[in-house]
């Protein structure tokens, strides 16, 4: 009851994700459907279980698409009242969860009643029976088997983002250290200051107990003999968030330290870059590799389906698959790169300011956007398969396992922006206050988009042309 309230009280945006979510869900059904179908009207094993193979690229499109959705949702972000009334992360995750599953559930009805439409058992409506024969009308449907295709979407969907959105928890070293991460927003990380006994801060004396024991520092100075420093003491500095504020709001972009303080903005410091570059560039190396050695052999077997799927040796189809996987491991680390190329050459504040934002997203931004590029390539790959004589053309369920990757991949990357922008508002919020024009906040953001896409735009045709070139021949 509590995921429909906040599914009706959403705001159009998060709605809208949410039909979105929906349809794909629709669409990854009816394919699933369809391939029931071709089993039930052809006598062929090995093709049937090709076709339903071929429906796992729009199947994990979808998942993904729904788990950057459930990420992004605003309603089922921990707050203070919801926790009062017992409503944790905990609880917040299995409401996301199943909102998640109402979604797709939605779709996947919806891709029923079209599926039923078609094969004339519902009539009453326009193109009664279109395609009677493919799905073979003769035969009653198994419900079972219609059943476990259509739950497949919902049930991976929910799971996927009970795994993502689960709460995490610091251990007891790291709580004590303060080096672990845990959760500041619903489904998205940060670095919490150490934690307090219960009672510690109101105890009498303690802070300034602190700096008394083995003359130790506390919170950055060394404290004198009476305990409180004096006020013409120069080891008193006073707080840059409100005592003296930098002239300069540049200055705060450009300043590497952490905040300790939760309730404060964390500067936009540089992070390490991500560890995935190496591995993806490998692993892309070697896809394009395979696709090679696969296109001159042209002794594999054949993954040819006659007006629904490109055919070639089974190779290339392994080749393309290991560099879907390069990119997506390598475009965290590129994305990260971009944005330190930004800084070199003397930067000013723009290009620092876009340059910090670029490190600090890599990973949020950077997945998504490889698996864009790797969408991408293989789309630009296939296409000279369409012009050819040898092979059937596409059908219209290949145009629409198409449309399902790529739509879900590019809304995906939208999503994933929308994530961004979300985590960094605290950031934003305090740069304005600083005095930072809003155009530059604009014109960083125009940077960092035409950065990425003059990087990654080469890069995916380079890939694509190397990924066309076995099935050219």
């Amino acid at each position: 009851m509590l995921a429909l309230r906040l599914t009706h009280g959403a705001q159009p945006a998060v709605q809208l994700r949410r039909l979105l979510v929906a349809a794909a869900s629709a669409g990854t059904g009816f394919l699933l459907l369809c391939a029931l179908g071709y089993a039930m009207s052809h006598d062929s094993p090995a093709a049937s279980l090709l076709r339903l193979a071929w429906c796992a690229p729009p199947l994990a499109a979808t998942v993904h698409f729904a788990v950057a959705v459930a990420r992004t949702d605003p309603g089922t972000r921990p707050r203070p009242g919801l926790a009062a009334i017992g409503l944790g992360p905990a609880r917040l995750m299995a409401v996301s969860a199943t909102t998640t599953a109402l979604s797709c559930t939605l779709g996947s009805t919806l891709a029923l009643l079209v599926f039923l439409h078609l094969r004339g058992d519902l009539t009453g409506m326009p193109f009664d029976g279109a395609a009677a024969e493919f799905l073979a009308a003769g035969s009653p449907l198994p419900l079972p088997a219609t059943l476990t295709l259509l739950t497949l979407v919902p049930a991976i969907a929910s799971l996927m983002v009970a795994l993502t959105l689960r709460p995490r928890e610091l251990g007891p070293t790291a709580a004590a250290q303060g080096t672990g991460r845990a959760y500041v927003r619903f489904g998205a990380y940060g670095r919490p200051g150490p934690r307090e006994t219960f009672g510690a801060y109101g105890r009498f004396g303690t802070h300034l107990r602190r700096g008394e024991r083995g003359n130790a520092h506390a919170n950055g100075r060394r404290q004198p003999e009476g305990g409180t420093p004096q006020a013409g003491d120069p080891a008193r500095r006073p707080d840059p968030t409100t005592d003296n504020p930098p002239a300069d709001w540049t200055e705060a972009v450009a300043d590497p330290a952490p905040a300790t303080d939760s309730g404060r903005a964390r500067p936009l410091a540089p992070r390490k870059p991500p560890a995935g570059l190496p591995w993806g560039i490998a692993v892309l190396a070697g896809g394009l590799a395979v696709e090679a050695y696969a296109g001159r052999a042209a002794t594999g077997t054949a993954v040819a389906m006659a007006a629904a799927l490109p055919t070639g040796p089974a190779g290339v189809v392994v080749g393309w698959l290991l560099t879907a996987l390069g990119l997506a491991l390598a475009a965290p680390g590129l994305t990260h790169l971009c944005g330190r190329l930004l800084q070199t050459a003397r930067p000013g504040a723009l290009r620092l300011l876009a340059g910090r934002v670029l490190m600090e997203e890599a990973v949020r931004i950077g997945r998504p956007l490889g698996i864009v590029c790797a969408v991408t390539s293989a789309v630009y790959a296939m296409a000279p398969l369409s012009g050819n004589a040898a092979t059937p053309p596409f059908g219209p369920l290949t145009t629409l396992g198409v449309t399902l990757v790529t739509g879900c991949t590019v809304a995906t990357l939208l999503t994933a922006a929308v994530e961004a922008k979300h985590a960094r508002a605290d950031t934003t919020a305090a740069l304005l206050r600083l005095g930072a024009p809003t155009a530059m906040l604009r014109s960083a953001a125009a940077l960092r988009v035409g950065i990425l896409l003059a990087f990654f735009g080469p890069l995916t045709l380079i890939v694509a042309q190397l990924a066309a070139l076995p099935l050219a021949r």
